[in-house]
């Protein structure tokens, strides 16, 4: 309080009088101008709204800051927002770093970073920029603050991404780095696979990067012009698609060169779907065009329609699709390729996607591909409420075929959830059957002898699935099997009972509709002329 006292003057001394008058004035009017000033009396403003404890003044300065930044401003702005821990601030200067890095690097701003801040900067694995100009930025920064310890900022460069010539041309004329430090880069470089290396990548995060903006192009393949242009609706037999043939030694392949290298962990291709035919495939990345990595790898299973499909980050420059297998005839045709950087959570096991949401969906390009019904997809459109004597559910002749679901790619599922028709009191028996190729079947529910109505959620331990198979066993009140609606996994909480398959009664659509004995049955495939049978 020693402003109270007569003729009291209190200096302050970490803060500039422009940017304290700004801080008083929005004290007195809740108001701030912050178009007209300069980047260094907003940076001490912020400085002022965090350590006075403004907090929603220093969000929204963080947000006009975010709308400002260039390539001269963004490291002194990426180091104030590091310092006072900003996190929106701090992640849209390093993605402006990140996508501007060569020239970040080459500006005066850079010098300015504090250590932690630069540190920072450059030990990302998206700061992409070649290791020779990072390298050499960085002996201007330690020539810039003498004072610190150099060590430890040298320690930052990748020297086993940079060529023999740099090394020896470039890191030893500096004297930065000892002999043996260089030596054991070169040793690294020679004695490891490429993509084995820790290459920088550009990351965008959610944007599909294979596209003409992003520089990227077709560079193996047949018709490539189709692949990248963006249009997943106008195909046929004719056009729409890439292709290759498929070799017995799979030598051939659909390849994509990236504008850069980049950082993806995400990839949707669509495969040509306008029949009822499957694909296997792979998919490889690489940097150098000679070291691949399988990133996917489809090749024995059946999939169709688009592909959703993740894996663990890589950097790369080259994505390579080959096609290994298709069931109608000896080519591989690709629609569609996007690929991406995704922060989505998803959990992999044996290569394969653990789905948390139901894939068992049309808008998943599942598709039921054996069973009667008025509707082919009718098991699949999430209705679970308007079915009845008539429509609405999907059925087989007991013993004789199944229902059969199809999911677009091969899953990692442990449970699964069906809802019987119910529309009066009779019971079921059933028991469902997994596999990947339609070739070899995995019994995981065996309902043969037990009566079972309504809804049933069913567990099991984690299986690899493309096909679901439903079968019927039993029904007390006629010779057809009928089931309303199927998901992949069970999306209902469920208790689970350990070393026990589990059916969860829920209360049926139909509950209050009027039950008497002269109301007729849902009708069997034999007897409908109005349905459809379909088999794959």
């Amino acid at each position: 309080m020693r402003e109270s006292q007569p003729k009291a003057e209190i200096p302050l001394q970490d803060t500039t009088a422009e940017a304290f008058t700004m801080l008083l004035r929005y004290i007195y009017t809740g108001r701030a101008t912050l178009r007209d000033e300069k980047e260094e009396v907003l940076l001490d403003f912020l400085s002022l709204a965090h350590k006075y404890g403004f907090p929603e003044l220093e969000d929204s300065t963080s947000e006009y800051l975010c709308t400002i930044l260039t390539v001269q401003n963004v490291s002194m702005i990426y180091d104030v927002a590091s310092l006072y821990s900003l996190p929106r601030l701090t992640t849209t200067c390093s993605m402006f770093m990140d996508r501007n890095a060569p020239e970040v690097l080459a500006s005066e701003g850079f010098l300015s970073l504090s250590k932690a801040a630069l540190l920072t900067v450059v030990t990302r694995d998206s700061f992409a920029a070649s290791e020779k100009d990072i390298f050499q930025a960085l002996i201007a920064w330690c020539r810039h603050h003498a004072d610190e310890k150099h060590a430890e900022i040298m320690h930052a460069v990748r020297l086993p991404l940079m060529s023999l010539t740099e090394l020896l041309n470039v890191v030893r004329p500096s004297g930065h780095l000892s002999p043996d430090a260089i030596l054991d880069a070169i040793k690294i470089r020679s004695e490891s696979r490429d993509m084995d290396l820790n290459y920088r990548g550009m990351l965008i995060p959610e944007e599909n990067i294979a596209t003409m903006k992003y520089g990227a192009q077709v560079v193996k393949g047949e018709l490539k012009s189709a692949l990248l242009d963006g249009d997943t609706q106008n195909y046929d037999l004719d056009h729409g698609f890439s292709r290759h043939p498929i070799d017995d030694d799979c030598r051939s392949g659909l390849q994509v060169k990236l504008g850069q290298p980049s950082i993806i962990n995400h990839i949707r291709i669509l495969l040509w779907d306008r029949d009822s035919r499957s694909y296997s495939y792979y998919i490889e990345v690489s940097m150098d065009e000679l070291d691949w990595v399988r990133v996917i790898d489809h090749s024995n299973y059946l999939c169709r329609s688009w592909q959703n499909l993740y894996f663990p980050a890589c950097v790369c420059r080259y994505v390579r699709i080959v096609g290994t297998h298709n069931t109608v005839n000896k080519v591989f045709h690709l629609v569609a390729f996007e690929c991406m950087f995704s922060n989505k959570s998803f959990t992999l096991e044996k290569g394969l996607l653990v789905p948390s949401e139901n894939v068992a969906t049309i808008s998943a390009c599942a598709s039921v591909i054996e069973g009667v019904s008025r509707s082919r997809n009718a098991l699949l459109n999430g209705d679970t409420k308007n079915y009845d004597w008539d429509s609405g559910y999907t059925c087989h002749q007991l013993g004789s075929g199944a229902i059969v679901v199809q999911l677009a790619q091969p899953y990692i599922i442990g449970s699964l959830r069906l809802l019987l028709w119910d529309c009066d009191d009779r019971s079921y028996s059933y028991y469902i059957e997994l596999s990947t190729n339609q070739q070899q079947w995995i019994r995981v529910a065996d309902r043969t002898k037990v009566p079972c109505k309504s809804w049933q959620t069913i567990t099991f331990e984690r299986q690899a699935a493309s096909f679901i198979r439903i079968v019927g066993t039993h029904n007390t009140a006629n010779e057809v099997f009928h089931c309303v609606h199927f998901e992949c996994p069970a999306q209902s909480d469920i208790q689970k009972e350990e070393g026990s398959d589990e059916i969860a009664e829920m209360p049926s659509a139909c509950a209050q509709m009027p039950r008497h004995p002269a109301v007729r049955q849902p009708s069997s495939a034999s007897t409908s002329a109005s349905r459809v049978q379909f088999y794959q």
